[in-house]
């Protein structure tokens, strides 16, 4: 059974904080944070959420909760996934539209991965799925890919959003109810 009253968030991004938090505590889940520098693994999104967790919780020595985000291109077979965040780094949001130039498919999945583990145990991991498309940058940029993500049936992507819309739809959302159905189990 998880304790849930002793969760620690591993995170040093204040927007993904902002977000867990406001999906969480109206379940009464109140979590704390701390930044921890991770090793940045490779491998699958599986494989990068449960060895992130597992590291976490055997260094803060209490049960954590860890978060990976990754954008999957169509036209490049699931690319950049989970290097995302590097990808951003290096090209920018003009630079990720220009990696769909020569492709007709412009869809893209955003994929959270939630590890839930205890010290000694191991990881419980959950993933949140949002079917969009890349488009040219629009609204705030400063909260990483979200201004070219676009999510399906909807004309805003996610930094045009209202966050109160974003945080019932999006991929973060649908991987934290997962986690919420566990925690309460």
């Amino acid at each position: 059974m998880p304790h849930i009253d002793n969760i620690t968030f591993v995170t040093g991004n204040a927007n993904k904080l902002r977000e867990v938090q406001a999906i969480l505590s109206p379940a009464g889940i109140n979590i704390r944070s701390e930044s921890l520098d991770l090793p940045e693994l490779q491998g699958t999104l599986t494989q990068v959420s449960s060895e992130k967790a597992r590291t976490a919780a055997n260094l803060l020595k209490c049960p954590v909760l860890t978060e990976d985000t990754s954008l999957c291109f169509t036209a490049m077979n699931g690319l950049p996934g989970p290097y995302i965040k590097w990808f951003m780094q290096g090209l920018g949001h003009e630079g990720l539209n220009r990696m769909l130039v020569g492709f007709d498919d412009k869809s893209a999945d955003a994929v959270c991965t939630f590890a839930y583990c205890e010290p000694g145990k191991e990881p419980v991991v959950f993933e949140g799925r949002t079917r969009g498309k890349i488009v040219p940058a629009r609204g705030p940029t400063t909260f990483g890919w979200d201004a070219v993500f676009q999510p399906a049936g909807f004309e805003e992507t996610y930094a045009e959003m209202d966050k109160d819309i974003k945080n019932t739809i999006s991929h973060r959302y649908l991987s934290l109810q997962k986690v919420l159905d566990f925690l309460k189990a």
